[in-house]
């Protein structure tokens, strides 16, 4: 009996329970849930593409909750634990950061991603013999691209465990039902089977699909200059790292860059319109190269299906006089907060991602509460007593200036929040991911795709792989098409011209991509605004510091930044340094993850379940 009652339990990437989906002018992913399929339900072609579906579907998983920023933000160097939250340990470090995984969130990755990756296994290997098709499976041309895709999402998957983890198990086949036998593979040989898996996407994929979302070339290329961009950034980690990493990295980075698919936004506001000032309307930028599809069926997403990143990232705003909670500012759970460190890599005079990555200002809606001037601080008798602002008018003005007197707060018109007053409730909010499109301003479903690569990063990695090689005036080359965006527009107005004040900016209307262009001489030597680590001493160190860094201005809050410092072997060094809550407990062993003991324990091997005096060899090492 006992037996039994095991078995049943280890359902580690078991049998796949589907939902069936179908095309919509938005997304092609619009779930319609049904009964578990059969086995050989997937011989057809519905069957198939429901199977590929859900495929697709977990990716979901990341921007449906707290594991988000938890996972993918906390314990960094660009963000810090703000005011609320069960889930604080990922940022500390502390012991609650175990094998037993209070929250979840590792076990949820391991089982979301592992039965995604059975519905890959079972779709490669039977889309071949899929029979009766009058769509793109109708032939072998059609079925070679559905096979891409899915081996697409096999090494996208197995991409994301093996930084959080490390070495993870790599099945191939699929299974309906128990796999009980689950060994991990060394890194090594789990790099060489992302890397296949990318390159036959690479190669039979097309540059477009005729539904928006599917995996392109284009996205297969970009993965594959990252992922040996990752393998070959490996010093002490042992990856599989070769010597043509970095060569590898250029020249698929380049097909993306190259191949005319793609550019750059002009202003990069237009990334993530949200705001009072760029209305929601670029789902389908042609910066984007892979996103992560949500759509706006309210009956849908209710159904735990939303986006919820944009629940994370606001300060509280809705008590504050003036205000009251609505759709366009969002929920405001208050999870993070940027570091010092991180606000203070900024360019703030002359790169315009500063103000265009953070909301700075709140519009009163609520009559009934503006503040009224009193007699200590009006500034004249007359307005004693009237309203300091109308609804429409600023009620919330949050700026980087520091220093400011109780009494100049107490004086201005508006709520009025310099950076000497932010606290674990009262910072400025990324504004990337506000999403006014909900149902409605209680919702905590979004309905905005999550961007899982777009151009920009390409460059980067370019950028990267070049100066890794030595080559720093290509690298400088790369990184300043990215930064020339980044500088202000002659025509960038308000919410921005508060650089103008605490800035030094005398012309608003002047341009300031010409000031954002460096050489390769930029790395030569210490820069201030860098606020390199004690270990910079070298232009080469010096150089990836610089590359962490712009990735904080270009992509910050965008669930990159873990991943980023556990592949350059910096997580240690740069969280010490920016990050006061786990500065004191971070330790090498913390760049990668603990095997969630919910696995372990649920191991078979030689025929019967895995003795505890083994599990140690299951973990990786510190945990």
């Amino acid at each position: 009996m006992m037996k039994m009652k095991n078995m049943k339990n280890k359902l580690l990437i078991g049998t796949l329970a589907l939902g069936l989906f179908s095309s919509s002018c938005k997304d092609f992913l619009e779930e319609v849930p049904v009964a578990q399929a059969s086995y050989s339900y997937y011989d057809t072609e519905k069957g198939m593409e429901d199977l590929i579906h859900s495929a697709y579907s977990e990716l979901r998983w990341l921007a449906n909750g707290e594991q988000s920023f938890t996972l993918n933000e906390y314990g960094t160097d660009e963000v810090r634990q703000a005011a609320d939250g069960l889930n604080k340990h990922y940022d500390s470090y502390s012991s609650l950061l175990n094998p037993s995984d209070q929250g979840g969130f590792l076990h949820a990755m391991w089982t979301a991603y592992y039965r995604a990756i059975n519905a890959c296994n079972l779709g490669i290997e039977k889309v071949p013999g899929v029979t009766g098709g009058t769509g793109v499976l109708k032939d072998d041309a059609g079925k070679k691209i559905r096979e891409a895709e899915l081996k697409f999402l096999r090494a996208y998957y197995y991409f994301q465990l093996v930084q959080q983890f490390g070495a993870v198990p790599l099945p191939l086949k699929g299974t309906v039902g128990v796999q009980l036998e689950f060994e991990r593979a060394p890194m090594p040989q789990v790099y060489e089977q992302i890397i296949a898996d990318l390159t036959y996407a690479s190669d039979n994929l097309p540059v477009n699909q005729s539904q928006w979302g599917r995996a392109t070339k284009g996205a297969a290329n970009h993965f594959l200059s990252k992922v040996y961009l990752t393998r070959g950034s490996a010093v002490k980690d042992q990856r599989g790292q070769k010597a043509d990493d970095m060569d590898n990295a250029i020249k698929y980075a380049e097909l993306v860059i190259n191949s005319g698919a793609y550019k750059l936004e002009a202003d990069y506001a237009n990334l993530f319109p949200d705001t009072k000032d760029h209305a929601f309307t670029n789902e389908r930028s042609s910066e984007f190269i892979f996103n992560v599809q949500f759509n706006n069926n309210l009956s849908l997403i209710n159904n735990s299906f939303g986006n919820r990143i944009h629940l994370y990232w606001g300060m509280v705003y809705d008590t504050r006089p003036g205000m009251l909670r609505d759709l366009q500012n969002g929920r405001p759970f208050r999870r993070i907060r940027p570091t010092e460190f991180a606000f203070n890599l900024w360019d703030k005079a002359n790169d315009s991602r500063f103000y265009k990555s953070f909301n700075w200002v709140y519009y009163s809606n609520n009559a009934a509460s503006i503040t009224k001037w009193t007699a200590a601080n009006a500034p004249s008798p007359n307005l004693v007593g009237q309203p300091k602002w109308a609804v429409g008018d600023t009620a919330i003005f949050i700026t980087p200036e520091k220093n400011v007197s109780a009494a100049a707060i107490d004086r201005a018109k508006y709520s009025y929040y310099p950076q000497n007053t932010w606290d674990l409730q009262t910072f400025p909010p990324v504004s990337k991911y506000f999403d006014p499109n909900r149902d409605n301003f209680q919702s905590e479903f979004g309905v905005r795709d999550f961007v899982a690569a777009r151009l920009a990063e390409t460059y980067l990695i370019a950028a990267e792989a070049y100066g890794r090689k030595g080559n720093y005036t290509k690298a400088a080359e790369l990184v300043n098409i990215v930064r020339k965006r980044a500088g202000y527009k002659s025509t960038d107005k308000y919410p921005y011209i508060q650089r103008a004040k605490f800035d030094g900016v005398s012309d608003l209307k002047k341009s300031t991509e010409n000031e954002m262009i460096i050489t390769e001489s930029y790395w030569d030597k210490d820069q201030a605004v860098e606020q390199y680590p004690a270990s910079a001493t070298s232009k080469n160190t010096r150089f990836i510091h610089f590359i962490l860094n712009e990735k904080v201005r270009e992509f910050y809050g965008e669930m990159q930044r873990w991943n980023e410092l556990a592949r350059t072997e910096t997580l240690v060094e740069r969280v010490k340094k920016a990050n006061e809550f786990a500065a004191g407990s971070v330790q090498e062993f913390h760049q990668k993850r603990p095997i969630p003991l919910a696995h372990i324990e649920r191991i078979w091997k030689n025929g019967a379940p895995l003795p505890k005096d083994q599990y140690a060899s299951q973990q990786n090492p510190g945990y």
